[in-house]
């Protein structure tokens, strides 16, 4: 694939990000699309606006609404499968989709797709570069899945699976023409002939260079590389140049079908081919419409033949051969003449010699040539093309007389000459193609063949390749169905398996069925052969055979005779049957085919040598002007009409096909106009549909058609159930078990494989609506998320900015009014000479040295705790360890004990396996003894169905024997009729001669001599007269004697036979029954076991139900203390609720919003306390109702495992009385065997005896043939009808050589099957299967040994009842009045058994009626049962929701309450401060009175020195030295007064920022806590709300739940009653079954004996035979009558069993209930006219029966006529006289004697005929009734089944019902609890906010003090920092009050450190700049309040 360029790519592979569009998805998921019809485009997108009913309002793409029905709206598949590679995986299979997923891939270049098993191809009308040397390496040994499709994959996927399964291979392509099957077939044969050459070098060989190397092998003359892949390839261009022809939809179209067969030796090297065609277009070749062409081959001869050629051929121009219609018509694009020189050089390839194509006369061109010549000149053309030395003679001169008649003979010879032509091409080509150097291990086929045709005018040719396709629909329907259900057990899918294929059966059985009706293609043979048949004979014969045929109809809207419509899977077609007989027969002119037959030319001959086989014009002609065949058609004895030979090619070709693994490729013809990316929807649909994709896909839609393997589903769909799979490495099954549990999928919607997830169409598009949705939730959180995210970044980015700029103004502010104070200049100079900056050094280098000394610490600390971690960890291990030694030890010790105990056993086991294996030899032995048995037995059933066969043609010998004697007597009565015309004659010439003797009596005396010599020759004559007469006598009694053994022997056949075919009818009826029975016995025990596990499952449920009850009465119990602690606690709350109020009511500084607040809680509490004890009582009355229904549901429970228990009794006894009636009738079963073997035998007997009583009579009829001329001239032409009798013999015996062949084919089949079953048991090796193997034979060889025994018994019983018969039968002609009377008893009895029918039949119909009226009930309760599951589907979905609300309302709460901890943990932090604040200004006041202290010291030591000044003790140095002391005492106090106002500034600041913030706190609380009184008041009353709403639907609930206990106990006793109702009706039909078939029997036995008496009384009347005719004609119609009955009867059935299936559907289906009870009604009015028509025969029959008796009287009248009548001519015969008249009357008895002897045959053949008849159709209609017995007997068993697991899904959805009940009561209290834990949260949170409040205030009271005492401090403090001087008394304790003030010079240190350089000059400054506290702490940051 990486070679590949990107433009050759964009022809195979979809774009890689098409999939991924989000855009598209979202559209998707965004609207409701769908797909509307459109008369333009098929179908077109819409989205669904609004749905009302029915009608759904759809706006389309354009903008435009419209409202469409809801039926004719088609989902669309999600974005996902657009352009999908494999159709099957669409997860909306409709016609919209599949139209929409070819046209996209159409448009985009992508002509290939798989759909299913199809590839679908649609032609393109451009080149591709897909077929290229790098296209067929691309494909070369890859799967199907790996590449983009393909007819490459398909082929190398036949290949691959040829070589790996050994299985033959076929591909088949169908489509219209101009689709491009020709085209996809060779590049099958070009991708086989590169892939499987057996001529390969380094490098396989590719189609340019076949090509290149045919061209130079020809110049070198050699072919031996590669010569059959290159004789292969141009084998095709022959093909089409003799069966190719331009047509108005395609320029190269086949006008044949064709089946190529490569052969492939075992190591997949192509060694041959063969190559078969089917339904060649002949009339193409002399009719074409204006625009089209005939064959190439034409063309190409009259433009490329050279001069040589043209002058040898006799060529003219393309307008001198009126065959050739327009003339030379040009195909664009193709040179003929350089077309015909690449014919003649494929030829050569192929291996055409010279002579074959030209110079062998005639030759292969002459025949073309001799086609094109017209009707005037076609005799000379012939006859000088072929040379033939024979004139023109009758037949041209006939020819030329009749022009129409001349005209057609010569168009049907065109055609049959150029079919014969093609054919011979074909033999020639495959002598080529088949090598035989190497023989072929496999092939593979490949199928070119036209699709469904549908036109206006559809002729025969239509119906042959419609029926084509039909067999070709079913083999793809029944290879889907094997490969699903391979599939399926693959997978381990349950699923019932349906064999798609016997769909079309119906419809391909109307055409091809041969009898039983016969089809079309048998009804157009039979109307072929019948004389004046005509067209419209046939289709009335059609009509009347198949007018009830679901597939025929006759067309309403045709006014023509000729129209009949067939139903096929594409649609329905209406076929003209115009020259239909014709078209079938394919006449051609005698004279001429002979004159070809007889030509000189070898190939002609060749080409003619089955003309024996062929239907002449004269044939026809006399067929349609006469009546009576003529002798012409006995030459044509192996004439095969088209039908026949198409019938049975399409035979061989299924054959074929069925053996080889099918491959599909249907080809699809985008437009009429060869235009390319067009497509026309309509078209496309059409053809779709023809092809049978549509088919497929409704094949698809019945299973499981989307599958997805288990990693993928999870992937895709794992965020639908995120919180269902744990944690950790799960297995794909159960992780997609547990999603699909978490969805709540119908289990009728999916299966879980082993490998893969199958789903219905649907699913997957909900299960994608579901994954967008979720997508959009999560997709607009996470954009919130982000979005909040940003905003608070760029909002805090803004907040620092503004904090940033404030600081930078302040700093510089601070800096413009510092830089010219003198004192920070000083404090610029001093700083540098504290001490404190190097303790600050210091204490940096011990804080250094601390942090190394403490991370020493922590990680000796750290490696202290590792180490004690892994010392318990190996405790632990050690502990385990040894935990596990001694486990091992124990383990050890039960091994060893283990090991004793199995070696006991194993001995014990090798003893019983020596023993078995003893026993399994003796069994093999006996097994191999009891199959040789077997074959044996099958060996003499073949003999015996071979003779039964050989008896079948014996009887047809003898009936067209009858119908030749029957001839016979026909003339010899005219004869007679002649002789005695003469009779009369010569009496009147002896009158004449009597009068002339009495006038010479004269003359007597002169004659008397004369007289003695007459005397004398008179008696002469007498004594031979008597010699004749004696021997006439000895004749006649012998004669006699044979007619009595000829009755004995056919009355004892007709009993044998009689007696054969109610034993076989017996046999199949017992067989039937006792199928039935083991039916009725597993179906029993399957009863009986789902009974055993529902009792089992009952009686969990009543331990869970008293677990629950106890469960139940725990939860009241914890209810009610949870009540008592609730009622605790409100009584607490009330305590505190009144604290709360005296406490607010002492509260002087509460405000008004304080006072709505506490109103509006008051409020809230009295309704809280409202809806609390509403809420328990309410509380209170679900738990009495959750008592009250535990209590039913335990009766009811209790109730049903009673009648469980009644009704595994009854199935118990009904399972023994069925166990006897099988063994009663595998009894039967045995003796009717042994029976059967008697009654052939006896025939056998029977039939020799036949035979040699016919031996004599033949002898007889030799003798008798020997009288006279006229005996002879009948002889000739009894010779001549025998003539035809012995081919038909010989028809006969091929046909029996044909049933004998397929018989031994079968047997091989079975002896194979048996073969290989008995492998796969010996293979298996299993001990029980051998054992249960030897059961069974014993049994088999006891029971054939008990039915050895019977047989004998019966053998010597049959054999005393057979002489018992013969005497009855000798005693009969004498009691013929007693039968009559009997038979009238017997018709008595019939009637009264009619009237019981009717009476059965009467309560059947009440039956059925109760039975529909419970079928609808069943239907209304399945409805309020979804109802019921709609509704609990909706509480969970609420259920959901509420709890999801509850998660948020939990998680609001948390988020409070951690905002609450945080604001309270603020609040303290604050109060710490305030209090070290407060603290730090205690300290710095006690300062302060010290200072103040120690300054009014100073001022009484200063005027103590000033009083003392006049003191001569003290010096002026002291006094110098103390000034200078205070002075510098007084500087430091000044800087500490500073330093002292600073830090009081800095206190007053961060007062200010605490009351702010706590203003804004205290606001921002308020707010908040408001908010969440409102939102915790509206989820209150939703909740509330929600709560109540509950309540109602389970109020709902249990009402529907026990309507439905109640309608289900209702249906349970109906559903009872039914089945006994069934059952007694159903033993009265099998009693009333018996009693018909015993008085069937009795009037068989009397129809027997009354037709042997009218045989004893029937001679030679004519009224006697009209009697017997009309009685054969009213016994015909009882037949037919029968027949229609039981028609009747089975159209009642089938008409009962649809509605069973309707009723089916419509328990399945509830959407479409209204159509079905349409209808149900109409099936039900059917089933009224049915029983109608029912009695209307039944009244018809009794008519009959009527007509029966007077026909009998007639009968007797006329028997009683016919004996005068013979005392009459026994009178006559003995009053004659002379010699010559006893001569004719003896001649006329012989003739009548033969006469008699004929009619007995064929009156005892007729008799034998119609018994057969009858007891056939008897046995036939008694197989159809029991079969539809058994089939409506396991309809009802699978309906109760049915019915028995709805009952149970029922309790199991009510038991279901009960614990979601039960859940919801349990989350109703959690969330009562959950409720008034967030009221205690909001009243604790409400007293919370009240404390804070109240600290607030004392801590803004508690400021306000301390600001006024700051206030008070720094007055006090201004005021005394003015005096100049102090005491110098007092300097000592300056050391003190610098210790004190020194406390700050750390605090100040960094202010310091960060402070300005100042200006060295020091101006006096007494007071510095003022600044602002805010400013000052702005401007330092580090000041102590941070």
């Amino acid at each position: 694939m990486a070679d590949l360029s990107t433009d050759d790519s964009k022809f195979l592979f979809l774009e890689n990000d098409f999939r991924n569009s989000g855009v598209a998805q979202a559209d998707w998921a965004a609207k409701k699309m769908v797909w509307v019809p459109s008369e333009r485009e098929g179908f077109e997108p819409a989205s669904i606006k609004e749905e009302k009913g029915e009608q759904v309002l759809v706006e389309l793409s354009n903008g435009q609404k419209v409202t469409v029905n809801k039926d004719d709206i088609q989902k669309m598949n999600p974005p996902k499968f657009s352009k999908v590679e494999d159709m099957a995986a669409l997860t909306f299979l409709n016609e919209a989709s599949v139209l929409h997923n070819l046209r996209e891939r159409y448009f985009s270049s992508l002509i290939y797709t798989y759909s299913g098993l199809f590839c679908v191809v649609v032609n393109p009308y451009k080149m591709l570069p897909i077929y290229s040397e790098k296209i067929i390496e691309m494909y070369k040994g890859k799967k199907r899945h790996e590449v983009p499709p393909h007819i490459y994959s398909i082929t190398d996927n036949a290949y691959r699976n040829m070589l790996q399964d050994r299985e033959d291979q076929s591909i088949l392509c169908t489509g219209e023409s101009g689709a491009g099957k020709t085209e996809n077939t060779k590049k099958v044969i070009q991708y086989l002939a590169v892939v499987a050459s057996s001529h390969k070098g380094k490098k396989d060989v590719n189609p340019e260079s076949v090509a290149a190397a045919v061209a130079k092998q020809q110049q070198s003359g050699s072919l031996a590389y590669g010569e059959l892949e290159k004789q292969l390839l141009q084998a095709n261009p022959i093909l089409e140049a003799f069966g190719n022809a331009k047509t108005i939809k395609n320029d190269n179209s086949s006008r044949f079908g064709k089946f190529i067969k490569l052969n492939f030796d075992v190591t997949g090297f192509l060694v041959g081919a063969n190559i078969d065609t089917y339904l060649l277009e002949k009339s193409r070749c002399i009719r074409q419409a204006n625009t089209e062409r005939a064959f190439h081959i034409f063309y190409y001869m009259v433009a490329g033949a050279k001069d040589k050629m043209r002058e040898e051929l006799l060529l003219e121009g393309f307008n001198g051969y009126r065959f050739l219609v327009a003339g030379h018509v040009e195909v664009p694009g193709q040179q003929d003449d350089e077309l015909f020189d690449e014919t003649l050089e494929a030829m050569e390839i192929m291996g055409f010699t010279e002579e074959e194509r030209l110079e062998t006369t005639p030759g292969l061109f002459c025949v073309v040539v001799n086609l094109l010549q017209n009707a005037a000149k076609y005799s000379e053309r012939l006859s000088r093309c072929t040379r033939a030395r024979t004139p023109r003679g009758a037949a041209a001169r006939h020819l030329l007389h009749h022009r129409p008649t001349a005209d057609f003979a010569v168009e049907a010879l065109a055609k049959a000459m150029y079919d014969r032509l093609f054919r011979w091409i074909l033999a020639r080509v495959n002598k080529t193609l088949d090598k035989s150097k190497r023989q072929s291990s496999s092939f593979l086929g490949i199928l070119d063949i036209a699709g469904f045709e549908i036109f206006e005018d559809n002729s025969f040719e239509q119906l042959c390749i419609n029926y084509t396709n039909e067999r070709l629909q079913q083999l793809f329907n029944h290879t889907m169905f094997i490969l699903e259900q391979e599939e399926y057990k693959r997978e381990g899918i349950e699923w019932n398996f349906i064999d798609f294929g016997l769909d079309l059966q119906p419809c391909i059985e109307l055409i091809e069925r041969p009898n039983n009706p016969p089809g079309i293609l048998a009804l157009l043979d039979e109307e072929c052969w019948f004389p004046k048949a005509t067209d419209q004979s046939f289709v009335d014969k059609l009509l009347n055979t198949h007018t009830g045929h679901v597939k025929f109809s006759k067309p309403k809207q045709h006014k023509d005779k000729l129209m009949f419509s067939v139903l096929h899977y594409a649609g329905k077609v209406d076929y003209n049957a115009a020259n239909w007989l014709t078209k079938n027969m394919d006449p051609l002119n005698d004279n001429v085919t002979a004159l070809l037959n007889n030509s000189s030319s070898a190939f002609i001959q060749d080409l003619w040598k089955d003309v024996d086989r062929v239907v002449g014009l004269d044939t026809i002609t006399k067929m349609s002007e006469s009546s009576v065949p003529s002798s012409t058609k006995s030459k044509k004895g192996m004439f095969r009409t088209v039908g026949q030979l198409y019938k049975e090619s399409l035979g061989k070709l299924m054959t074929t096909l069925h053996n080889t693994q099918p491959n599909f490729v249907r080809c699809i013809i985008p437009n009429h106009e060869k235009r390319a990316g067009k497509m026309d929807a309509h078209l496309v649909l059409e053809q779709l549909r023809c092809n049978g994709v549509l088919e497929g896909i409704r094949i698809c839609r019945q299973g499981f058609p989307n599958r997805i393997v288990f990693q993928e589903f999870r992937q895709r769909y794992e965020i639908l159930a995120a919180n269902a799979i744990p944690k950790g490495f799960m297995d794909g099954k159960q992780a997609c078990c547990l999603m699909v549990k978490h969805l709540d999928l119908d289990p009728n919607l999916y299966r879980i494989g082993q490998s893969k997830m199958f789903f219905r169409t649907g699913v997957l598009a909900q299960l994608e609506e579901e994954r967008d949705l979720k997508l959009t939730v999560v997709i607009i959180a996470f954009q919130a998320q982000a979005r909040g995210f940003l905003g608070r970044k760029a909002f805090s980015k803004r907040q620092q900015q503004l904090t940033a700029m404030k600081v930078i103004q302040r700093n510089c502010a601070c800096y413009l009014k510092l830089k010219n104070w003198q004192w920070w200049r000083l404090f610029t100079k001093v700083k540098p000479l504290l001490q404190v900056t190097r303790q600050e050094e210091e204490m940096g280098q011990k804080e250094e040295e601390l942090k190394a000394v403490r991370e020493v610490a922590a990680k000796t600390e750290a490696e202290l705790k590792e180490i004690s971690q892994k010392h318990t960890q190996l405790a632990e291990e050690r502990a385990q360890l040894e935990l596990k030694l001694q486990a091992e030890a124990e383990l050890y010790a039960e091994a060893e004990e283990m090991r004793g105990r199995l070696e006991a056993k194993k001995q014990e086991l090798e003893e019983v396996l020596h023993e078995m294996e003893a026993r399994l030899e003796e069994e093999e032995e006996r097994s191999v003894t009891l199959q040789q048995e077997k074959k044996d037995m099958e060996q003499q059933l073949q003999l015996m169905e071979a003779h039964i066969a050989e008896q079948e043609d014996a009887q047809q010998k003898l009936q067209l024997e009858k119908t030749a004697v029957e001839g016979k007597v026909k003339k010899m009565e005219e004869d007679i009729m002649l002789m005695e015309d003469q009779n009369n004659k010569l009496q009147k010439e002896r009158k004449l001669l009597e009068e002339r003797l009495a006038d010479m009596s004269s003359n007597l005396a002169e004659e008397e001599e004369k007289s003695k010599n007459l005397t004398k020759l008179k008696a002469k004559h007498e004594s031979m007269m008597s010699d004749l007469e004696v021997r006439m006598k000895k004749e006649e009694k012998a004669r006699q004697d044979v007619e009595k053994a000829k009755k004995k022997v056919d009355a004892e056949l007709a009993d044998l036979q009689e007696q054969y075919a109610d034993l076989q009818a017996q046999l199949a009826e017992l067989r039937a029954q006792l199928a039935a029975k083991e039916e009725e016995l597993q179906a029993t025990q399957t009863r009986l076991e789902e009974e055993s596990t529902q009792r089992a499952t009952l009686v969990k449920k009543v331990r869970e139900l008293e677990a629950l009850l106890s469960e139940l009465q725990e939860d009241l119990e914890a209810e009610r203390a949870a009540r008592g602690k609730a009622e605790a606690a409100r009584r607490d709350l009330g305590e505190e609720l009144n604290a709360l109020r005296s406490e607010l009511e002492d509260s002087l500084d509460t405000t008004a919003a304080q006072q709505e607040l506490r109103a509006k809680r008051e409020q809230e509490v009295a309704t809280l306390k409202k809806a609390m004890e509403d809420e328990g009582r309410s509380h209170e009355a679900q738990v009495q109702e959750l008592r009250q229904k535990h209590s039913q549901a335990v009766e009811e429970l209790t109730e049903q495992l009673e009648q469980a228990k009644r009704v595994r009794a009854s199935l118990e006894k009904a399972k023994q009385a069925l166990e006897k009636e099988s063994a009663d009738l595998s009894s039967e079963l045995r003796s009717l065997a042994s029976s059967k073997q008697d009654v052939e035998h006896k025939k056998k007997k029977v039939e020799a005896q036949l035979n040699d009583l016919n031996s004599r009579f033949n002898e007889s009829e030799r003798q008798r043939n020997e009288i006279g001329e006229r005996v002879s001239k009948l002889n000739m032409e009894l010779e001549s009808v025998t003539s035809l009798l012995n081919e038909a013999e010989g028809k006969n015996i091929k046909l029996s050589k044909d049933v004998s062949s397929l018989s031994s084919q079968l047997q091989d089949a079975q002896e194979l099957l048996s073969e290989e079953t008995r492998q796969k048991l010996n293979l298996s090796g299993r001990l029980r299967q051998m054992e249960e193997d030897r059961n069974g034979l014993m049994e088999q060889l006891e029971e054939e040994t008990e039915a050895k025994r019977a047989v004998e018994r019966q053998a010597s019983s049959l054999n005393m009842q057979l002489s018992d018969h013969r005497k009855k039968l000798e005693e009969m002609s004498a009691t013929v009045e007693l039968l009559e009377e009997g038979k009238k008893r017997l018709q008595r009895d019939l009637e009264a058994a009619h009237g019981e029918y009717e009476e059965k039949a009467a309560a059947f119909d009440k039956l059925e009626k109760s039975r529909g009226r419970l079928q609808q009930e069943l239907e209304d309760v399945l409805m309020d049962l979804d109802a019921q599951r709609q509704l609990v589907s909706n509480l969970e979905k609420k259920q959901k929701k509420f709890d999801q609300m509850l998660a948020e309302e939990r998680s609001v709460s948390a988020r409070f309450a951690e905002e609450r901890d945080r604001a309270e943990a603020e609040a303290r932090e604050k109060e710490t401060r305030v209090l070290a604040l407060t603290r730090a200004l205690e300290e710095k006041q006690a300062v302060l009175e010290e200072a103040e202290k120690a300054a009014k010291a100073l001022r009484a030591d200063m005027e103590d020195l000033i009083s003392s000044k006049d003191d001569a003790g003290k010096s002026v140095h002291e006094l110098e030295k103390a000034k200078r002391g205070l002075e510098a005492f007084l500087e430091e106090m000044r800087t500490q007064m500073e330093e002292l106002e600073d830090e009081l500034q800095v206190a007053e600041d961060a007062k200010l920022r605490l009351e702010v913030n706590s203003q804004a706190l205290r606001a921002q609380h308020e707010r908040e806590l408001q908010a969440r009184d409102e939102m915790g008041e509206e989820k209150r009353k939703q909740l509330l709300r929600q709560v109540r709403e509950l309540e109602a639907e389970l109020e709902e609930e249990r009402k529907q739940r026990g309507q439905a206990s109640g309608a289900r106990k209702k249906l349970e006793g109906e559903l009872k009653d039914m089945e006994e109702h069934l059952d007694a009706t159903s033993r009265g039909r099998d009693e009333a079954q018996k009693q018909l078939r015993k008085v069937q029997g009795q009037m068989k036995d009397l129809q027997r004996e009354l037709d042997d008496s009218r045989a004893a009384h029937k001679e030679a009347l004519s009224s006697a035979r009209e009697s017997e005719r009309r009685a054969k004609m009213a016994e015909a119609e009882i037949l037919q009558l029968h027949e229609l009955l039981a028609a009747a009867e089975r159209g009642r059935k089938q008409a009962e069993a649809e509605r069973d299936e309707l009723s089916e559907g419509l328990a399945s289906s509830s959407s479409g209930r209204s159509m079905q009870s349409d209808e149900k009604r109409r099936l039900e009015t059917k089933l009224c006219q049915l029983e109608e028509e029912l009695e209307e025969e039944q009244a018809n029959m009794e008519n009959l029966a009527e007509r029966l008796r007077k026909s009998q009287q007639l009968v007797e009248q006329l028997g009683t006529e016919l004996a005068a009548e013979r005392t009459s001519s026994q009178s006559r015969e003995g009053s004659r006289q002379q010699l010559e008249r006893q001569n004719r009357e003896l001649k006329a008895k012989l003739q009548e004697a033969e006469s008699q002897s004929r009619s007995r045959l064929k009156a005892a053949s007729a008799a034998l005929e119609a018994k057969l008849r009858e007891a056939e159709e008897q046995l036939e209609a008694e197989s159809r009734e029991r079969q539809t017995a058994a089939k409506n007997l396991r309809q009802k068993e699978k309906k109760l089944k049915d019915l028995s697991v709805q009952i149970e899904d029922e309790r199991k959805q009510a038991q279901q019902y009960k614990d979601q009940m039960e859940k919801s009561g349990v989350r109703v209290k959690q969330l009562k609890l959950q409720l008034e834990e967030a009221e205690e949260e909001a009243q604790r949170v409400a007293a919370a906010r009240r404390k804070l409040q109240r600290e607030l205030d004392e801590a803004g009271e508690a400021n306000d003090a301390l600001s006024r005492e700051v206030a008070a401090l720094r007055s006090k403090l201004r005021r005394g920092g003015g005096d100049p001087t102090f005491s110098a008394s007092r300097i000592s304790g300056g050391g003190g009050i610098r210790s004190a003030v020194g406390l700050s010079g750390g605090a100040t240190r960094r202010v310091k450190e960060n402070s300005l350089d100042l200006q060295e000059e020091e101006p006096p400054s007494p007071s510095p700049p003022t600044c602002s506290p805010d400013e000052r702490n702005e401007a330092y940051p580090c000041c102590p309040d941070e």
